[in-house]
């Protein structure tokens, strides 16, 4: 029996695109999100004329989020201002006077790695040509599959491919860069892309060389109005789908059904099956909310550990004490009065013994890095609409270990010592190696963020910024499923589920609760409807069978909600 109704919990952009591709498919769909305000990681934080994105940052993989636009009748161009950042980004190495711009195209980056390293520029186009071809692979294969069934992937080309892919996984990143490059900075421009997958280059594998493919070649974009601009345009799309979208309301179970069907044994022949979700709403009253269907946007493990009891887990807490979590993350929001040319639009800062920092992030004995490996956001470099006029607008990302013991941050100095004395620290060695020695004196605006805010805002496990690192155990169909075992009507969607880390993997993701509703086990990305269609319906379901979806769509009731 297809679902008539979904609740969606979590309004971050993997909750909002599931909910606007359930609405268009057809469901009555109402998304529950803990904060006052959607976006999740991808939120923002307005204060005296600035505009801070407060998580992701950088625009990779176009295609995707085109496609996913696509699925919904629109484009990433009709939807989005972006523009081509040129360069691409900075890097600032410890004890290296001279940067090095990454260039917004390949040729321009062959150019420059023939200059930092002779012979380095073919050995790049090598690499290039390399981390394209197993791109395709992935996309075509592995990202949008939801692994239900391993069938489709027995197909020549994954097979042709296969002892190739094998040495990709097993052996790590640096190892596979190292081969081929001796020059240092280029081992970390080719190393930093495990970071956007919460790992390190030490031990993420090889097969990710694939995201040099990304800034390298196909250059980074950025939307002006920055990233919570995507995320006001994801939400208005589902919104135009028909979906309802609540805020304030903080979810406390998920309600399942008893099993149903004959006995054999000791066994019941069916499992539970999720019938919806209580919250609190911002009033603090207890909602019971009914729906056929229920997805999690939230973090896995809280929605696992938290919301269900310990007989219907799937990931239970012992499954998590054998996890490696990606880094946490100490986040700066600052406001500079004046300019700040030292700086480009992404600027990334490399500390000279770089095993070492990432020992510190990821080792049995962690601590935070000093100096630390960061990365400098300076969007008012591209959008005026991000800080006033004369006045610069900086968002600082430090990996730092995922231990909530760390603290929190505040504004204006306000939060935990030991964040406010590592912002510090961080904000010295920018203003060092940056070439900026009056920094500190012209920031007019401070917000810091720490590990234990991502537990309480988020719900993160243990205060990782991403969540499980792409580590060869936690990646493709080693990273988990999208479908509870032991709970039928429960899927799962975002950063901590499949395919992974990264906004364009929470689109996919977005799809992939689609194709498990439509009972889709291919391994490649759904068909895009013609312009012209207003809705594709699964075959044998006509339109009259299900409620009304898309811009007429009533927001309505409460899907058989009641108080509890």
């Amino acid at each position: 029996m297809r679902p008539r109704t979904a609740v969606v919990i979590g309004g971050g952009i993997t909750g909002l695109a599931t909910a606007a591709l359930l609405s268009r498919e057809g469901l009555a769909v109402t998304v529950l999100e803990k904060q006052p305000e959607t976006g999740g990681r991808a939120g923002s934080w307005e204060t005296g004329g600035f505009r801070f994105d407060t998580g992701p940052s950088w625009y990779l993989m176009p295609e995707v989020f085109d496609h996913f636009f696509r699925l919904l009748g629109t484009s990433a161009a009709d939807q989005l201002d972006l523009v081509q950042l040129d360069p691409g980004y900075r890097v600032l190495f410890e004890d290296t006077a001279e940067p090095v711009d990454v260039a917004a195209t390949r040729e321009g980056n062959i150019a420059l790695f023939d200059s930092l390293e002779p012979g380095a520029g073919a050995r790049l186009e090598e690499y290039l040509k390399s981390s394209e071809e197993v791109y395709a692979m992935a996309k075509k294969r592995f990202l949008y599959t939801t692994f239900a069934s391993f069938l489709p992937l027995l197909r020549p080309d994954v097979l042709r491919s296969g002892p190739r892919l094998a040495r990709l996984l097993l052996e790590p990143l640096s190892s596979f860069v190292a081969k081929r490059f001796t020059d240092p900075r280029i081992r970390q421009i080719l190393g930093y892309p495990a970071v956007f997958l919460g790992s390190s280059p030490f031990t993420t594998p090889s097969m990710y060389h694939l995201m040099s493919r990304l800034d390298l070649a196909d250059g980074v974009l950025y939307p002006m109005g920055g990233f919570s601009r995507l995320v006001s345009v994801i939400s208005d799309l589902a919104r135009a789908e028909g979906s309802r979208v609540i805020t304030g309301a903080e979810v406390t179970r998920i309600r399942t059904s008893a099993p149903s069907g004959s006995r054999r044994g000791h066994f019941r022949t069916r499992r539970p099956r999720a019938v919806g979700v209580d919250y609190r709403d911002a009033e603090g009253k207890l909602v019971s909310l009914d729906a056929d269907l229920v997805i999690s946007a939230a973090d896995l493990h809280h929605t696992e550990t938290a919301l269900l009891p310990e007989n219907l887990q799937t990931y239970p807490e012992s499954y998590w004490e054998h996890r490696v979590p990606g880094p946490g993350g100490l986040l700066l929001h600052l406001g500079v009065q004046g300019t700040l040319p030292q700086l480009e639009h992404h600027t990334l800062l490399f500390t000279r013994d770089w095993e070492a920092n990432f020992e510190k992030i990821f080792g049995a004995d962690t601590s935070v890095p000093d100096p630390a490996s960061l990365y400098v956001c300076r969007p008012s470099a591209t959008d005026p609409g991000a800080a006033p006029e004369g006045h610069e607008n900086l968002f600082v990302l430090v990996p730092v270990p995922s231990d909530p013991t760390l603290g929190a941050g505040g504004i204006d100095g306000a939060g935990d010592p030991q964040i406010e004395k590592m912002a510090d620290a961080v904000i010295a060695q920018i203003s060092s190696w940056a070439g900026i020695p009056d920094l500190a004196e012209r920031i007019i605006i401070r917000r810091t963020v720490g590990p234990q805010d991502f537990v309480a805002d988020l719900n993160s496990w243990r205060g990782t910024l991403l969540g499980p690192a792409h580590i060869l155990k936690q990646s493709a169909f080693f990273r988990g499923t999208n479908a509870s075992r032991k709970v039928e009507g429960l899927l799962y969607a975002g950063g901590s589920t499949l395919p992974g880390i990264g906004l364009p993997m929470c689109l996919i993701s977005a799809e992939l609760v689609l194709k498990r509703l439509r009972g889709e086990t291919g391994t490649e990305a759904l068909p895009e409807p013609p312009p012209w269609s207003a809705q594709s319906w699964p075959a044998g379901l006509a339109s009259s069978d299900l409620p009304p979806a898309g811009p007429h769509a009533s927001a309505g009731p409460p899907i058989g909600g009641t108080d509890a």
